[in-house]
């Protein structure tokens, strides 16, 4: 591996270690969790003023259409979502955020935002800072590596 010196090998297996430890924790599971399936697609639904297309819902996830329309038959006889055909075009479906939906996603919005609040506030102002500073970094490299 070019350029790794032996004390960058050692900081990248901590590194895995620290990861692999989080990924275990319930509050990472339940963020996780919050960010696929059903919750997901609530959490679209909500950034898109509570209305959406299945496909651009299944290009958002990145999942095909047949497991969105699945996922969507659930959510609809739990009765947080709607859908309607399109009166401008009936071949497409209006997928429409209902109330009790709306609810749901926003309370686990809030969930969500009070865990990753906590442990920021357990960081200390320096550190949680720098976490959200390196966060952003990883994430600028990792969208420019796709």
């Amino acid at each position: 591996m070019r350029g790794v010196t032996m004390d960058s090998l050692k900081l990248t297996k901590e590194l895995w270690k620290n990861m692999h430890d989080l990924k275990n924790s319930d509050p990472i599971k339940n963020m996780f969790s919050s960010m696929q399936g059903s919750t997901l697609v609530l959490h679209y639904l909500l950034k898109n003023n509570c209305v959406a297309f299945p496909n651009e819902i299944s290009k958002y996830m990145s999942i095909s259409t047949a497991r969105i329309a699945a996922t969507l038959r659930n959510l609809e006889k739990k009765g947080y979502i709607t859908r309607e055909i399109d009166v401008n075009d009936r071949r497409q479906v209006i997928v429409t955020l209902t109330p009790l939906g709306k609810e749901v996603v926003e309370k686990n919005c809030q969930k969500m935002l009070d865990i990753s609040r906590q442990t920021l506030e357990s960081l200390g102002e320096h550190d949680a800072k720098e976490l959200v500073r390196i966060f952003g970094k990883m994430a600028d490299h990792w969208n420019q590596h796709k």
